[in-house]
């Protein structure tokens, strides 16, 4: 009983197998058939990237490469076609047509390549018919074969590598068939049906490594999309830590002084009272709604910069000479030239430069190993000009995997405080970051803010 459950089993299993089989075959081979799949030009990055060497006219043209190849192997087809008709059942206008038949299905495969294999099945299956009457006929002898062999090549290649079987087989069982209704000798079968095999085997593996290499690609492309924007994310986090700890300070300094405002006249008005207290609930309920949110952006990753001091000051541009010893001590030799007149600038400017030219002089030491850099802070009228620049490497410098990242981090500042910034490579080699950040009029600011103090 046991043994008998087990063959059903079996049989079922194939049959499952075998109509799976079929039914893929149908999808493939039948289903659409003639549907419109035009071959796209080849891109211009794999151009340039093969043929650099080409003028750009040129290059240009050479996307059409394939198409042309193609063309050219079916009037090559056409030709021999109507060289190698003479006397007997193809001639005349009949042999115009049936040439046509033969070439026309390469050219096709640009545009339906699975109705271009059923066309050339057919012009085999023709040719077999008319070289019946020969005495020395032979199935694979009137070399329409080859040029069928070649179509199902250029169809592996255009669409999936399981037509390279799902193919053979149909091709081979008609090959069968016609031998059948023919009755042409049908010795050099096997060998050319493994000489055929060989080559579709070839084809459906080049077209397999081709789908894995896009695939890759692909992968690749969407992880470094992830990667950019998580860099973004994080630098956006820390830039609001750091503002968190600029608007705090002057939240409390508003609270303070509108706790003690009143307490400074003699006499204070009842409605003056009130109008400190009220400013004083309003700053400390900011500061209270500034915290809750910072705590929700520091809860994404806790640990980020557990190795800083959270208590102290955020650094400006008067710490810039400590920041350039530090570069120094690591082995990076730069210059530092300040132009116009320094000023006080608000802390979330100078806080934003002091990063960018951290950012910059650590780019340096990371890509430019043994270069020299300059650091230029230019106080202009309305602004503040940041500019790094370094030369070109002198030695190979160590791959690094967040590379082109601190630029992002850089430019989010920028825009953040409505400011303008470019990064690129210069001439000689080296890299060139210059940002300007647009500054209100902060001498008069400071005058009327300590009037009213």
């Amino acid at each position: 009983m046991n043994e008998t459950t087990q063959t059903q089993d079996s049989l079922r299993s194939e049959a499952r197998i075998a109509h799976g089989a079929l039914h893929r075959l149908r999808q493939d081979l039948f289903v659409g058939a003639f549907a419109f799949r035009p071959l796209p030009p080849l891109e211009d990055a794999k151009i340039s990237r093969w043929v650099p060497w080409l003028p750009e006219r040129l290059r240009h043209w050479s996307r059409w490469l394939p198409h042309v190849t193609v063309g050219f192997f079916s009037g090559f087809v056409l030709l021999v076609s109507l060289a190698s008709s003479g006397p007997g059942p193809l001639h005349g206008m009949v042999a115009a047509g049936f040439s046509l038949l033969v070439a026309a299905p390469p050219m096709l495969t640009l545009f339906r390549p699975v109705g271009a294999y059923w066309l050339s099945l057919a012009a085999f299956a023709v040719a077999s018919f008319a070289e019946a009457a020969s005495p020395y006929a032979n199935l694979f002898s009137n070399g329409v074969f080859a040029t069928h062999i070649m179509v199902m090549v250029l169809v592996v290649l255009r669409t999936r590598p399981r037509l390279a079987m799902e193919m053979w087989l149909v091709t081979f069982a008609a090959a069968a068939a016609l031998t059948v209704l023919t009755g042409m000798d049908a010795g050099d079968m096997p060998p050319v049906a493994v000489f055929c095999g060989v080559i579709l085997i070839s084809a459906a593996a080049v077209r397999a490594w081709r789908e894995e290499r896009q695939q890759v690609v692909r992968t690749q492309t969407v992880t470094e999309e992830e990667r950019t924007r998580r860099t973004l994310l994080e630098e956006r986090a820390l830039i609001a830590r750091e503002l968190h700890d600029v608007v705090a300070h002057h939240m409390s300094v508003i609270a303070i002084q509108a706790e003690a405002a009143p307490y400074r006249v003699k006499d204070t008005p009842p409605e003056l009272a009130t109008s400190f207290a009220t400013i004083r609930e309003n700053a400390v309920a900011a500061l209270a709604e500034l915290r809750r949110i910072l705590g929700v952006v520091r809860s994404a990753d806790p640990d980020a910069f557990a190795e800083s001091d959270p208590e102290a000051p955020q650094p400006t541009l008067g710490h810039l000479d400590s920041l350039l010893d530090s570069v120094r001590g690591a082995g990076l030799t730069v210059e530092a030239v300040v132009t116009g007149s320094p000023r006080p600038l608000p802390q979330g400017v100078e806080l934003s430069a002091y990063r960018i030219v951290q950012e910059g002089l650590s780019n340096a030491l990371r890509h430019s190993p043994g270069a020299d850099a300059r650091v230029e802070i230019s106080y202009v009228l309305g602004g503040l000009g940041v500019r790094i620049v370094n030369g070109a490497p002198s030695r190979l410098a160590k791959p690094s995997p967040g590379a082109g990242h601190g630029v992002l981090g850089m430019r989010e500042r920028v825009q953040m405080l409505g400011g303008e910034m470019t990064a690129d490579h210069t001439e000689d080699g080296g890299f060139e970051v210059a940002a300007f950040i647009p500054v209100a009029n902060t001498t008069g600011e400071k005058k009327a803010g300590g009037a009213r103090a």
